[in-house]
């Protein structure tokens, strides 16, 4: 970020002028289902529609929403922590509507900060969460410790696969640590299916998660959409280009569309505790 973005974004923090940002977690139960590229194009997708997102890439030692992006950040969350940055310093600002938060090198580190530097990194979460409307953490696969306080912290989370079996019975395994290692009165999951051959396939991926969850963890699934398998997708990467803009036309681009005009139009998970405060109560577990 340039020093007139930086200056720009500080005076907007201190403004504050949104009470507090809706948390989304990204996750997946492996790699390669397209997660962070979903979570990259659904939060420029928010953004087109006015809405202020901040998008954390926190898949630790595979994140690579800067390469999609075309980016190569100058910090991250954990040079912010080590030189003790403002975190409006460590902001990419303004590209392609959003604005981008690089992890590091380690997600496990936040579980083994001295008090000083916890209560820092809690100070300057609170900024970002009083500034953008949506906050989209893009974790790595699986379910680790450190992902699940996390999403555990998130008002919502959303879970991708695609249609193939080994991607479904990955995804419920990280559902089942999830759910059962949860206050199910907290945690909202939603099914996101990438790279479907049809609306049917999806829909039939969805159905075979949601009679296991049912059935066997006690759970309501909710099913967020679906998007299409599109060969611009590849082109898109190519170029470091999101695919949500690369081309108007692109199926994945139009799937993504029917996601946000549904997903906006359901009213926000509302949750008695805020995210800061879920976010202090699960790493002071760690801290202490």
């Amino acid at each position: 970020m340039n020093r007139d973005q930086a200056h720009d974004l500080r005076m907007r923090m201190k403004q504050q002028t949104v009470e507090h940002a809706h948390t989304i977690a990204v996750f997946s139960g492996k790699g390669g289902v397209g997660k962070s590229n979903f979570a990259l194009n659904f939060s420029i997708a928010l953004g087109k529609q006015g809405k202020r997102v901040l998008i954390f890439d926190l898949d630790i030692g595979m994140g690579n929403i800067d390469i999609l992006l075309g980016l190569q950040p100058k910090y991250s969350l954990s040079t912010m922590l080590e030189k003790n940055l403002q975190i409006s310093d460590i902001i990419e600002e303004g590209t392609h509507g959003i604005s981008y938060i690089a992890g590091g090198t380690g997600l496990s580190d936040f579980f083994h900060l001295d008090q000083t530097k916890y209560d820092y990194f809690i100070q300057q979460l609170q900024i970002v969460a009083s500034t953008y409307d949506y906050i989209i953490f893009d974790l790595g696969a699986g379910m680790s410790e450190e992902h699940l306080a996390f999403i555990q912290a998130a008002d919502e989370s959303i879970v991708v696969t695609t249609t193939e079996p080994t991607s479904i019975t990955d995804a419920y395994a990280a559902m089942k640590r999830l759910i059962v290692h949860s206050n199910r009165d907290y945690i909202k999951i939603s099914l996101l299916v990438n790279r479907a051959q049809s609306e049917q396939e999806a829909q039939i991926a969805f159905t075979k998660l949601e009679s296991v969850v049912t059935k066997f963890l006690y759970y309501k699934l909710n099913f967020i959409g679906f998007i299409l398998d599109d060969r611009l997708v590849v082109e898109a990467v190519k170029k470091q280009i999101p695919y949500y803009i690369f081309n108007e036309r692109g199926k994945a681009k139009k799937s993504l569309d029917h996601v946000i005009t549904n997903y906006t139009n359901e009213p926000a998970p509302k949750n008695t505790r805020q995210f800061i405060n879920r976010v202090r109560s699960m790493f002071t577990r760690k801290v202490d």
